[in-house]
């Protein structure tokens, strides 16, 4: 039997801050290049994720984006932070018996989610933890790649009579 998923937990905007490429980059932008990311992360390391946007400074309502079976994002609500929506998860998680990260490097969180039972991971290690995996998979898939030494031409693979006939009509054209 396979061992259930990790589920992880990430502050979406505090791992953007650790995150060099995507530190000066507009918000929206870096935000879709941090879900990319995770998306492919999750896939290989076979985690849970939940990345977490904090819009306390708006007038919405709390909106989830799933994004597969494995992975979503939650835009908080108007007046409450990411901290405690992933405070809130947390807890929620654990009861479910879930092994439960949380991706943050704020000290508050930190404390209420140990003292719940959940893994910290601070943004500046878990941004290296991603581009170690990806460097990986780069390794694994990319380093092997071999390019045919000859030339793979249609008139190797085709019938000798075929070839012949096909030479003769394009010749009777010209």
């Amino acid at each position: 039997m396979s061992r259930p998923r990790p589920h992880y937990l990430v502050d979406g905007y505090n791992l953007i801050h650790a995150w060099e490429e995507l530190r000066g980059l507009e918000l929206f932008i870096a935000r879709d290049q941090l879900i990319n990311a995770l998306i492919e992360y999750g896939g290989y390391e076979k985690f849970n994720i939940t990345l977490v946007f904090d819009a306390a400074f708006t007038d919405e309502d709390e909106k989830i984006e799933p994004f597969g079976e494995h992975f979503r994002v939650i835009y908080t609500a108007s007046g409450e932070s990411a901290d405690k929506v992933i405070e809130r998860l947390t807890y929620e998680l654990i009861r479910r018996r879930k092994e439960v990260h949380v991706v943050s490097s704020d000290a508050v969180i930190e404390t209420v989610i140990l003292g719940a039972g959940a893994y910290r991971h601070p943004s500046r290690e878990f941004y290296r933890a991603i581009k170690r995996a990806k460097q990986q998979l780069r390794k694994e898939y990319l380093s092997n790649v071999t390019l045919p030494v000859v030339r793979n031409e249609i008139g190797d693979r085709i019938d000798q009579n075929v070839f012949a006939k096909l030479d003769e009509l394009r010749r009777r054209k010209n």
